[in-house]
């Protein structure tokens, strides 16, 4: 037992692994991006669809504002997998089919903006990712924009 814990403290001291938990997306910061975003849309006068998914894609923290269908929802959905699945934005991805052919039709791909990825505070680690539909492409992404700085977050490495 006193080896394992010398040899805990010599990695420690010596970098190979950290002594910091590894920054992760807790519901209670999912919850403030969907705060953040619902407070921007309703300052526009838009309704919105938003979810914000971990790394593997699952859901935590998702709301739908009155007037958007449940189609509206599962297009945020799946546009937060994407980016999950990708690590990069879904207006990137629009690009991306633009540049590379084949590549709309490659697994999780979503080719319409509002789909971003969520770093740490300091944006060294990719946490998750947040997709918004409901408005204009442009709008969803902006609102997305919102809900990440509401919580302190990042939405790229810096």
């Amino acid at each position: 037992m006193r080896k394992a814990a010398l040899l805990v403290g010599l990695l420690i001291a010596s970098g190979t692994i950290s002594a910091q938990p590894t920054p992760s997306l807790t519901a209670d910061l999912a919850q403030k991006i969907v705060v953040g975003c619902a407070a921007h849309a309703t300052a526009k006068k838009q309704s919105e669809a938003v979810a914000v998914v971990d790394t593997g894609g699952h859901l935590i923290a998702a709301l739908r504002m009155d007037g958007n269908g449940s189609g509206i929802m599962e297009f945020a959905l799946a546009k937060a997998q994407a980016v999950a699945a990708w690590g990069f934005s879904t207006a990137q991805m629009a690009q991306g089919a633009r540049d590379t052919p084949g590549f709309a039709s490659a697994p999780h791909v979503v080719t319409v903006a509002g789909g971003v990825p969520v770093w740490s505070a300091d944006g060294k680690v990719r946490i998750g990712a947040i997709a918004v539909s409901g408005e204009a492409p442009a709008d969803d992404a902006a609102c997305a924009e919102a809900g990440i700085q509401a919580a302190g977050l990042r939405s790229s490495r810096p």
